[in-house]
Parts: structure tokens; C-alpha cells; sequence
């Protein structure tokens, strides 16, 4: 008899979320490690200065984000098929708000070591957590999955339409650059005497990113084939959306490409897409692929995928620890090279100078580290969340 077609029930896990999720989690680290640890803190994307080896170092990460909150979307829906609709909505709303919390004072504590909190950097825990309010509210409000796609199509298709027609002095607004226009790490506010504001994400094009996740969820109430049939489509047509417009610079991406130098350097023009505030371009490039793998991955097997699940099944938990064990092997490498405590905080990430730091190889074997020593502590969490039913792990 051939098995039962995959379909998400009030307690199946879909192992291919895990382990796509799990791929970006450890992709994601190499870049925060680059942050780190990279000698000179060399910009990537400067098409002047950077090199293919460092660009697609950054290039590869650009994935992480836009699929986990397209995957947090997925999971919102799954984990409504074990709650009410009121259950849901509240559980959204509480997790958002305590995401933030932990954007707010566990974060950014793990990235600047700092405990008086001078400088507070919004980012993409942030991002996920008030998405997630608006999410809940929205499902509190009794909109359907459906109706929910549909506003998270229209915001994931439609925010560029703000680089066309807003006035650019507006960007000085902070509402504004907090919901729609956050260019990065570029700006800073003043909240307070010695106390400022970074807004790295701005909110609502990634809150269309979770909403269309959310909508998609209800393809793993289908069976297989039909899930696979339609998320190929999708990743095909955001793929195509991608080339054409990025090849005409159309519409899509505020940084139009241009021919350059060489060959290698053009290419990396043309991939070389906004993230802050992610544009069109830059979510069809990166979710066309990440949906593909999602749609290719459900009877993948072995001990590499198996590895990959573990580290997926608890993301959140590696995403904060990894911060703390990164900044720990941060400050062994900075002591172990002669440096000093006067120069640990010269630089936007602590125990990070400019005169410190590894070559790429070396930022490559720092990361092959730092997965491998929080192999065993995801292994362990993973197994005591099978085993146990406390209500607080579902915030974790």
C-alpha cells in the first residue's frame, strides 16, 4: 500500500518546513559572523571594492530573512489547526508582543554587550514579532485566509509603488521609516539623553511576506501532489517576475543594475537588490527559490536532512543562543590576537575594530564551528519539546 499523502493535521510537524527552515538558520550565521569577524569589515555590495568571494558570501544570506517570516506565516496557519480561532488570534498577538520584548532586550543586548541599551536596533525579530500582531488582529477580525493573501499580495507587490511617489524628505519621519522605508543601519534617532533608535526593518513589507505565508498555509491541508504542483508555479513565476523586471529595470527595486567593468561584476549588479526596505526584486529572487526547495524537500531523506530538521525545529532558540556563543568567539579571537579592552567597542558590533579580525576562509571556519558546537544543544531542546507539553514552549 503506498503511504498516505502529507497533510498537516493538529500534530504533524511538515518536515520539509523544518528543514528549509533549518538551511537558513545556518546560512544565516555566516553573515553575522561577517560582521564580526571579517578583517577591515569590508562592504560586500560596494561594486567598487567587493570581490565574488565576499559578495556571495552576503548574497547567500540575503535567503535567510525573507524565508523566515515567509515560513513564520506557514507556521501561523499550521498552528491553528490546533486552536480555536480565538485561541489563534491571542496566541499571535502574545507571541508578537513577546518577540519584540526579546528584539528589545535579549537581541540587542547578545549584539552590543551593552546593558545600558545606547543604541536599540530594530531587526528581523522585530519584524516577525509586530507582523505577527497584525497577523492576529486580522485573524481576530475574522478575515479569511484568502482575504488574508490578498492584502499580503498587495503589500508585497505594491510597497515600491512608495519609491515612485513619495517625497523623499519624508524618509526623515520616523512612523513613516518604521513602516515602510528603514533603509538599513544608516539612520539613527534619538529616543532620550544617550539613548538612540536604529529602525533596520521597515515593517510592512515584511508583514505582506508573512501574510502570503499565512495564505499558503493552506496548501498543506492539500494533498502532496497538488502542494508541490502549486508551489513550483509560484517560485517559477516569482522567479520570471524577478528576470523581467530586474532585466529592464522596470519596476520592483530602487537600485537599477548597470553593465560594469567585467562580466563578474555585472552579474553581481544584477543581483545586487535592495534589502532595507526588502524590495519586490529582492523577495521574488530570494522566496522564488527558497518555495522551490520548500516544494522538492518532502520525501527528501538521510542524515544531512535529518541534521538540518534538528537545527529547524527550534529556531528561535538557536537564533538567540547562536547570537551569545558568536560574540563569545568573538572575544576569544579579539584577546587571543593582543588586543586590548580599550579597543573592544570601536566599531558598530563589539570586540570588533577595524584592525581585527580573520580572512574569509577563516570567517568560513569560525561558522563551521559555531553550527557544529549548537548542533548539540538544538538536539537536546528539539527532543525535550517532543517530550514535554508546557504551555511556554510554544513561545520558544
Amino acid at each position: 500500500m503506498p503511504p498516505a499523502p502529507l497533510t498537516a493535521t493538529k500534530t504533524t510537524r511538515i518536515p520539509s518546513i523544518d528543514l528549509l527552515r533549518g538551511l537558513v538558520m545556518l546560512v544565516m550565521a555566516i553573515d553575522h559572523l561577517r560582521d564580526m569577524l571579517h578583517l577591515g569589515h569590508p562592504n560586500p555590495t560596494d561594486l567598487q571594492t567587493t570581490t565574488p568571494a565576499l559578495f556571495f558570501t552576503r548574497w547567500i544570506t540575503h535567503f535567510c530573512a525573507p524565508t523566515f517570516v515567509f515560513l513564520s506565516g506557514i507556521s501561523a496557519f499550521l498552528a491553528g489547526r490546533r486552536r480555536t480561532h480565538s485561541e489563534l488570534a491571542g496566541f499571535l498577538i502574545k507571541r508578537g508582543f513577546w518577540l519584540i520584548f526579546v528584539e528589545l532586550v535579549i537581541i540587542n543586548f547578545a549584539t552590543s554587550l551593552d546593558p545600558a541599551y545606547h543604541l536599540i536596533v530594530l531587526q528581523v525579530i522585530w519584524a516577525i514579532g509586530a507582523s505577527m500582531v497584525i497577523l492576529g488582529l486580522l485573524v481576530w477580525a475574522k478575515a479569511s485566509p484568502k482575504t488574508i493573501g490578498v492584502v499580503g499580495l498587495l503589500l508585497f507587490a505594491g510597497h515600491n509603488v512608495i519609491d515612485l511617489l513619495h517625497d523623499k524628505t519624508v524618509d526623515t519621519n520616523v512612523a513613516w521609516r518604521l513602516f515602510f522605508s528603514a533603509s538599513g543601519f544608516s539612520t539613527v534617532d534619538r529616543i532620550s539623553p544617550g539613548h538612540f533608535l536604529m529602525i533596520a526593518y521597515a515593517l510592512l513589507p515584511w508583514t505582506g511576506v508573512m501574510l502570503i505565508g499565512y495564505a499558503l498555509g493552506t496548501l498543506y491541508t492539500k494533498d502532496a501532489k497538488t502542494r508541490k504542483k502549486i508551489l513550483t508555479t509560484i517560485s517559477l513565476t516569482m522567479l520570471a517576475v524577478f528576470m523581467i523586471l530586474r532585466a529592464f529595470n522596470i519596476y520592483g527595486d530602487p537600485a537599477p543594475w548597470s553593465a560594469q567593468k567585467n562580466a563578474a561584476t555585472t552579474i553581481i549588479s544584477f543581483l545586487n537588490v535592495t534589502k532595507y526596505p526588502c524590495s519586490l526584486l529582492y523577495l521574488c529572487m530570494t522566496l522564488g527559490v527558497s518555495i522551490l526547495i520548500l516544494a522538492n524537500t518532502e520525501k527528501v531523506s538521510g542524515r544531512f536532512s535529518r541534521i538540518l530538521i534538528v537545527y529547524g525545529n527550534v529556531p528561535f532558540f538557536y537564533y538567540v543562543c547562536h547570537w551569545f556563543l558568536a560574540q563569545a568567539l568573538t572575544v576569544a579571537l579579539f584577546f587571543s590576537m593582543g588586543h586590548h579592552l580599550d579597543e573592544a567597542y570601536r566599531s558598530e558590533f563589539p570586540f570588533s575594530p577595524n584592525n581585527f579580525g580573520v580572512s574569509l576562509v577563516g570567517l568560513y571556519a569560525a561558522w563551521l564551528f559555531l553550527i557544529t558546537l549548537m548542533y548539540f544543544p538544538c538536539r537536546w531542546f528539539s527532543n525535550y519539546k517532543k517530550t514535554h507539553t508546557q504551555w511556554w514552549l510554544s513561545y520558544l
